[in-house]
């Protein structure tokens, strides 16, 4: 069967992006790690799959599959990539886009300069549904890891679980050796992504995520909006931050109540076909 697919990246976290709206398709989850290979397939972090939406106040259903072939509740840098493809393809004519994920609806935002603003929603913050084994809510928790020992964490969820650990230098960070034994930790009953943050000054940090399923990723929006929200929590950064990432730059503006905001670009690789 084949299938026209977009490669495509938001700040060089890349996706190739599927329209099953207009095609008619199934995805094994084995195929979904033959596509993700760099060498032998497309290559992405993530697969990005347009659908029919369940509800009639919703334009889109938007899914995730990670390089493993897990399907994942939410990805922000692939939010911004989803509206721009559903938006370049001719799928929809509208600039402010509603989906559905598998963790809530997302409102999506195309910017007059082809930068897209994702509403990510509000952080959740309670241990239990994060999910995070812990007692009650703090803005910070301390875990003993097997391999590394106590470190002080702050859990976040953006839709998917995140660990936001402070370092202070980014480049000399242990994300690829803390980041795979963090990510499967009893703590975090789904595992979680892991994010190495740097702070600047109020308004600016460095960030480097070790992603769940799919290892450390140039950026990644959700880890991004954790990040900030973590840093917020604990008294380290004001409302308005830049993320610096591997791949470039997002804001994030959350007002320490409602959603968070993220703002950023989005960039279509090339265009193709594939035996799916």
């Amino acid at each position: 069967m084949w299938l026209k697919f977009s490669k495509m990246h938001g700040l060089g976290n890349d996706f190739m992006v599927i329209d099953l709206v207009t095609q008619a398709g199934h995805i094994r989850p084995e195929r979904v790690r033959e596509l993700a290979d760099r060498n032998f397939g497309v290559g992405f972090d993530q697969l990005l799959i347009v659908e029919q939406p369940s509800r009639p106040d919703v334009d889109f259903r938007y899914r995730i599959f990670n390089a493993d072939g897990s399907e994942v509740e939410n990805c922000g840098n692939g939010a911004r990539c989803f509206a721009r493809f559903v938006y370049d393809q001719r799928l929809t004519g509208k600039r402010d886009i509603r989906v559905e994920t598998a963790s809530g609806l997302m409102d999506l935002h195309l910017t007059d300069d082809r930068q897209v603003v994702v509403d990510m929603g509000t952080p959740v913050l309670d241990p239990q549904l994060i999910p995070f084994e812990a007692a009650a809510f703090s803005p910070e928790y301390t875990v003993n890891i097997e391999g590394i020992g106590e470190l002080q964490l702050g859990a976040v969820s953006m839709g998917n679980p995140h660990a936001v650990i402070r370092v202070d230098d980014v480049d000399s960070a242990p994300v690829d050796t803390w980041g795979p034994l963090i990510e499967p930790h009893p703590v975090f009953p789904r595992k979680v992504n892991v994010g190495f943050m740097q702070v600047v000054d109020e308004h600016n940090i460095r960030l480097r995520v070790y992603e769940r399923g799919a290892g450390e990723t140039l950026a990644c929006g959700t880890g991004a909006c954790a990040a900030v929200v973590s840093g917020q929590l604990r008294g380290w950064l004001q409302p308005g931050v830049n993320v610096t990432l591997p791949g470039g730059e997002l804001f994030i503006e959350w007002d320490g109540e409602s959603s968070v905001k993220m703002t950023g670009p989005a960039v279509t690789v090339f265009e193709g076909r594939m035996n799916i």
